[in-house]
């Protein structure tokens, strides 16, 4: 066999040929007429439909208060599909391939005879798998979750034990303000459904490169083997966002950063990076190893959280040779506000494999550039030979997984300069998505939409997952408890962050590694 034939026989391997094959069903979304469906959840399903994903039957149904027709509602989406579409320009027969099966149901999710006319919508379509194969929704406000988990269960909608096909709920984060919070949202929708039925979204765990920590961790030996406190010294995970908090300043007074991104997306990261090998590649096995990680995260008390973990939020400053106003400043906010938009934490896992390795994770607004990356650094090479002559020239290894944007993995290492002198430099080996495969990464509502449908629930949050997220992030709140921000603490807009979170890792010898532009 030649070394070509070998590389295609390799790369015929595939993992979901035995994934559970997608049923017709009917699609429901709640708050129809919200942002979130134009911009996200059409135009996901609309490419599903394009790459032939979709099942062979299938009906979207929109609900929401505002007064539509089929044919309104559909002609917003097209607009909207315009604007937002992956694939530019769009087909129009397809779309209209696709737009035939869009419905619209006008009601208000606390009246009851709203569902009882989605009831008789569904029962119209005449194929009893487009009535008893239901995926709900709810891109409501999470107050509203089990207020609609009720009601479709009050219209034999939702049923724990369904006689005939399945039924399950899609929720969108925020999934609570705190522990208590999520442990009572979770009790109200259960209720109504088992937990097997409840897929909690977070859509970062659709990001192409997030999937890929897994496979690369456990596919490649070489690297598997120094995932560990003998070879790693510290870890970086930065996600970092260029925007300010804009038109989000009423959401953002109640959440600040540590609500907004820790608890779910840079936990998330974190428990994928750090876990241990699942039995499996089945959800439950793969969420199991995610929780003992989470609960492995060392507690922290009022005294720790004031070592270990930092606040920050910006004032006035330059955004891309532009003014950009401080926090206080933006709409909705209070004027002498102390909520975060910077977060940066020093965690440890107590655990066999990583004891004594710290984490660092950090995010903020308005930040130099918008970028995901997580940076495994490793211990540096014994003080003799190349260490002694070249001293801090000698960058330690470092392995790097950039989730967004321009997805890809780069290794750093160091190497000799040419010439007739020895010196020595960091160089890196990089690994791009574009280049590699030479072909688009799916959006991530694509691939958690096409799970959902398909009943595979590896990708979305486990109720115990959230609940041990919670505990983590309400021990920093109360550790806190009230304290005014600092001078060390705020940070003008464009900059990297406070004073206080590079001080966070120089305790021990570290420093923030920046993500780049990478091209």
């Amino acid at each position: 066999m030649s070394e070509l034939e070998h590389l295609d026989e390799l790369m015929s391997c595939r993992l979901d040929v035995g994934r559970k094959a997608v049923m017709p069903c009917s699609v429901v979304i709640f708050g129809a007429s919200g942002d979130l469906t134009a911009r996200k959840l059409i135009p996901a399903l609309y490419h599903l439909f394009l790459d032939k994903q979709m099942p062979a039957s299938f009906r979207i149904i929109g609900f929401a208060r505002r007064e539509k027709t089929d044919e309104s509602w559909r002609a917003e989406l097209r607009e909207a599909l315009g604007q937002f579409s992956r694939t530019k320009p769009v087909d129009d027969d397809a779309w209209g391939k696709f737009a035939a099966n869009i419905h619209y149901c006008r009601g208000d999710m606390t009246e009851t005879a709203a569902y009882e006319k989605l009831r008789g919508q569904l029962d119209g379509f005449g194929d009893p798998a487009l009535r008893n194969n239901l995926l709900f929704y709810l891109a409501t406000q999470p107050s509203q979750f089990g207020e609609v988990a009720e009601q479709l269960h009050q219209a034999g909608l939702l049923e724990k034990e369904p006689k005939q096909g399945w039924q399950r709920i899609v929720v969108e984060k925020p999934f609570g303000h705190d522990a208590a919070s999520a442990l009572a949202l979770n009790n109200e929708l259960t209720r109504f459904a088992h937990e097997q039925q409840v897929f909690r979204i977070d859509h970062y765990l659709g990001k192409e490169t997030v999937q890929n920590i897994l496979m690369f961790r456990f596919s490649n030996s070489i690297f598997e083997r120094l995932w560990n406190r003998e070879s790693v010294d510290h870890i970086q995970i930065t996600v970092s966002e260029k925007n300010s908090v804009g038109g989000r300043g009423g959401y953002y007074e109640e959440a600040g950063a540590l609500r907004d991104m820790v608890q779910n997306h840079l936990l998330q990261v974190l428990s994928l990076v750090a876990m241990e090998p699942p039995v499996s590649l089945e959800a439950e096995a793969i969420r199991d190893e995610k929780v003992k990680l989470l609960k492995s995260i060392r507690t922290l008390d009022a005294a720790e959280v004031a070592k270990n973990v930092v606040r920050g939020q910006y004032f006035a400053g330059v955004m891309d040779g532009k003014p950009q106003g401080g926090y206080r400043q933006e709409p909705k906010v209070q004027p002498d506000s102390n909520v975060e938009t910077y977060a940066a934490l020093k965690l440890f896992i107590d655990n066999w494999r990583w004891s004594g390795v710290p984490f660092y994770l950090r995010t903020g607004k308005c930040l130099p550039l918008s970028a995901s990356e997580v940076r495994v650094q490793f211990r540096p090479t014994p003080h003799v030979l190349f260490a002694a002559a070249c001293g801090p020239k000698l960058d330690p290894n470092a392995l790097t997984l950039r989730l967004q944007p321009n997805e890809g993995i780069y290794l750093r290492f160091n190497g000799k300069v040419p010439g007739t002198a020895v010196g020595v430099r960091p160089v890196r080996m990089h690994f791009s998505y574009d280049s590699e495969f030479g072909a688009y990464t799916p959006e991530a509502y694509e691939r958690l939409l096409l799970e959902a449908i398909a009943g595979d629930a590896t990708l979305f949050i486990r109720r115990d997952e959230v609940e041990t997220a919670w505990q983590i992030v309400d021990s920093i709140r109360a550790g806190w408890n009230g304290r005014p921000l600092s001078n060390r603490e705020f940070y003008a807009a464009g900059t990297w962050g406070p004073i206080a979170g590079e001080e966070l890792l120089a305790q021990s010898g570290h420093v923030w590694r920046d993500p780049q532009p990478l091209k």
